[in-house]
Order: C-alpha cells, then sequence, then structure tokens
C-alpha cells in the first residue's frame, strides 16, 4: 500500500508543476507570489518560526552596515520571505519541466574571474552557500552555466519515485545529487576527480558535527564539515550566493576562502565561524531572500 501512495503522490506532484509549467513567465511569477502568501496559512507554525527566527535577529541586523532594507517589522519581512519562496517555487517547476531557460538566459553573473582564477588550479571545486534566493536555481545554473557537472549535497526523498522523478528532472542540467547519508565518502570522491561540488551550510547540526557559533547575533550550531572537507581535498572553496532583483537573478562569485594553516580544534571552530560570516552578510543584505523558516538555532540555548 505505501508504494501505491508513494506513486500516486508522485503522479499529482508531476501533474501539478506541469501545469505550473506551462503558464507563461510573467504570470507564473505573479501568481508565485500569491501562493507564496497561502504558505502561513496552510503551515501557520511556520510562520510563526519566520516571526521568532526575525524578531530575535532584527536588532543585530539593523545595526549591520549592509542593512538597507525597507522593511522594518518582522511582519512586514515575513510576507516577503513568503512571496520569494512561492516565486521560486514556480520557478523551480519551469525549470525541472525544460521551460525554465529563459530564467537561467536572463541570470547576471558577477565575479566570474573568482571562479576563473580558482579552477585554473586545475583542482575540484567546492562551492559554498545556503538556502539564500532561489538556490535550486543556482544549484542547475552551476551545472548549465559551465557544462560541467556540478554534485549538490542533499537530503534523499522518503518517497522512491519522487526522489526518482526529481533525479531524472535535474540530468538534463547536468546535475547530480550526492545523499547526506555517506556524503563524505561521495563528496571526496568527487573532488579527487576535479569535479565540483555545492555545499550549503546553513542549517542547524547535532553538537558532534559542528561548532557553535555566532549567527546573526546569536549563537547556533554550526557545521564543521565544509571546513574539513576543504583542507582535506585541498581544493579551493568560493563562496557563491544568488539574489533576486525584481524578476530575474544575480549570482555572484566570491574570492577564494584563504585558510589558516591551523587543523586545531580551535582553528577549524575559527574557519567554521568565518564561513558562517559569508551567509550572515548575505542574510542582511538580503533577508527576505533567505529560508528563515528553518529552526536555525534549535539546541543552542541549552549549550550556552
Amino acid at each position: 500500500m505505501k508504494h501505491i501512495f508513494w506513486a500516486i503522490q508522485t503522479a499529482i506532484i508531476y501533474c501539478l508543476t506541469l501545469a505550473a509549467a506551462l503558464l507563461p513567465a510573467s504570470i507564473a511569477y505573479r501568481l508565485g507570489a500569491l501562493a507564496g502568501l497561502l504558505i502561513p496559512h496552510i503551515v501557520p507554525k511556520r510562520r510563526a518560526v519566520i516571526i521568532e527566527n526575525i524578531n530575535l535577529s532584527l536588532p543585530f541586523m539593523k545595526s549591520h552596515q549592509l542593512w538597507d532594507s525597507k522593511c522594518e517589522d518582522a511582519g512586514e519581512l515575513a510576507r516577503e520571505t513568503f512571496k520569494n519562496l512561492g516565486r521560486s517555487l514556480m520557478e523551480i517547476c519551469r525549470l525541472y519541466h525544460g521551460r525554465g531557460e529563459d530564467v537561467i538566459a536572463n541570470m547576471e553573473i558577477r565575479g566570474r574571474e573568482n571562479y576563473e582564477a580558482a579552477r585554473a588550479k586545475g583542482k575540484g571545486l567546492i562551492f559554498l552557500s545556503g538556502h539564500c534566493g532561489n538556490w535550486e536555481l543556482m544549484s542547475l545554473t552551476l551545472s548549465s552555466l559551465f557544462g560541467r557537472e556540478v554534485s549538490g549535497v542533499a537530503r534523499r526523498q522518503d518517497n522512491p519515485y519522487l526522489n526518482r522523478m526529481v533525479e531524472q528532472m535535474r540530468s538534463r542540467y547536468n546535475s547530480r545529487l550526492i545523499y547526506k547519508q555517506g556524503a563524505l565518502k561521495g563528496i571526496l570522491s568527487a573532488l579527487k576527480k576535479r569535479e565540483m561540488v555545492g555545499m550549503l551550510a546553513d542549517q542547524a547540526v547535532f553538537p558532534e558535527d559542528g561548532y557553535l557559533v555566532d549567527v546573526i547575533g546569536r549563537k547556533a550550531w554550526t557545521s564543521k564539515a565544509p571546513v574539513i572537507i576543504a583542507r582535506k581535498s585541498g581544493v579551493p572553496l568560493i563562496p557563491v550566493f544568488i539574489h533576486r532583483e525584481e524578476e530575474r537573478h544575480v549570482l555572484t562569485f566570491y574570492p577564494e576562502h584563504l585558510f589558516s594553516g591551523d587543523m586545531s580544534d580551535e582553528g577549524i571552530k575559527k574557519e567554521t565561524q568565518a564561513l558562517s560570516r559569508y551567509v550572515e552578510n548575505y542574510v542582511v543584505a538580503h533577508p527576505t531572500q533567505w529560508y528563515w523558516v528553518h529552526r536555525r538555532w534549535k539546541r543552542a540555548g541549552a549549550a550556552i
């Protein structure tokens, strides 16, 4: 019975996403924003999480030099965040069904020379980012843009039919998934072959998997994996982020992050903090384009 349910669920999702993909781009953009506004009504607990996260982060963000938002309170920021999530969802539907080439074609690329400089070293490459902007679009664009396979680290779907469908849809963009279970081996293997791997390192981890560092004014458990993998593999690590400007996207490559030679526990913690600053700066600069829905600071209170 479980497999029957999974098959029906996948068929429904396929049909709904196809219907969204067939809409003209301008209509899909506006409809996406409206759909995003329905999210807090469908899952009201998620809105409560966003409001709490933003309220506790606002004092820090407003005092930061990169703060330039027109939204003044948590309610307004949450509303714009949901609208962006809705727009991103519609774009992903179009991309997955092979109708989003215009989204990629209209994207502005900044800092491409930083990518070229790192790639010129003749090694693999780690792209460091977070759940910022339309991060799925960013993942597919990186693969499509350079004509080289980029592997992203993700959780395997419980529904195997849905998982297979997503894999097939992503494959048209030369994009591959490395699943979290046993991910370290897959990542190191890809980097050894001089391939490129994308890592989203902005979600809460268990204490044994990271360090308690400053994140937007509060302590949060942050993964140490990007630091350890970059140091162990010896490949360049480049922060890369995507943000929305009206109806287009901007993809920005930052200079390669240069690690210190300190591989002590304290040294790795300092580097974990340094990498976390890239995401923090993004959130302050684009506060409605980060995934505030996640409980980023969970488990941190008891450890402080």
